[in-house]
């Protein structure tokens, strides 16, 4: 697994360390019944009808009703999210390409940002790649291991990086960007600083993707320049759904 490495010599940028980069990464007829098998059928039909409203939404967006995670004692909310987190399902093997040397997304948010970086470069705007899709193991490690290192409770290193099974990164959709002319602010929030950043504020949309966690969020994630994520195909829109439902207040 390769780490995309900044320097700590400014305590603006202690946040740096905390998103690694990823690595590389299918009839008869019914007889006739009496009262009492009537009412059992009837309370087949019931229990399905509702099995139906409450989970196959989930299903067919290709997540699964939220569950816990061993290691966090907090439960996830009414809405799915876990400390502040949405959950998401982890990109199949079929949709996802290599990018860049050890990371992969999803191939159409690769396309997009490849139209973006291009695009980004005729303006002399040096766009990189730091991180892509993570599975859901490498996400455990990422936030056990570090929340371990730090002596964090689960809720402070849900501040800075989600737990396993609740990464935007594990869709394949998201990536953390930085700036080729200035390294010094990868995954840290002087990013927002650099010409990088603020062309992706300009043009970002133009390509589908959209910055994850601004500066205030309603989901309590820290302030993130340098993550953003595609939503530019249904199932993109469906993955990230219940995020922006909630960030507009719906």
């Amino acid at each position: 697994m390769s780490r995309a490495v900044a320097s700590r010599s400014r305590s603006r940028d202690v946040n740096r360390d905390d998103i690694p980069v990823a690595r590389r990464s299918r009839s008869a007829s019914p007889k006739r019944r009496g009262g009492l098998g009537l009412l059992f059928a009837c309370g087949l039909v019931f229990s399905a009808s509702l099995a139906t409203v409450l989970f196959v939404p989930e299903w067919l967006n290709g997540t699964r009703p939220p569950a816990s995670v061993e290691g966090i004692d907090a439960r996830p909310s009414g809405d799915g999210r876990l400390l502040g987190h949405f959950p998401y399902p982890e990109a199949g093997v079929d949709v996802l390409v290599p990018v860049e040397a050890g990371i992969e997304l999803h191939r159409d948010a690769a396309l997009a940002l490849d139209a973006m970086r291009r695009s980004a470069a005729s303006d002399g705007v040096d766009l990189r790649l730091l991180s892509g899709y993570r599975s859901h193991d490498l996400q455990k490690s990422i936030f056990f291991d570090v929340k371990s290192e730090r002596n964090q409770s689960a809720a402070e290193r849900a501040k800075v990086s989600a737990p396993p099974g609740y990464s935007e990164h594990s869709t394949g959709f998201a990536v953390d960007l930085g700036d080729g002319e200035d390294p010094a602010t990868n995954l840290a929030q002087s990013f927002e600083n650099t010409r990088a950043f603020r062309w992706l504020q300009d043009h970002a949309a133009s390509y589908h993707f959209t910055l994850s966690f601004p500066v205030v969020n309603p989901q309590g994630v820290s302030y993130e320049p340098w993550h953003w994520r595609f939503e530019g195909s249904s199932e993109a829109l469906r993955a990230f759904e219940p995020a922006r439902r909630l960030a507009d207040g719906r």
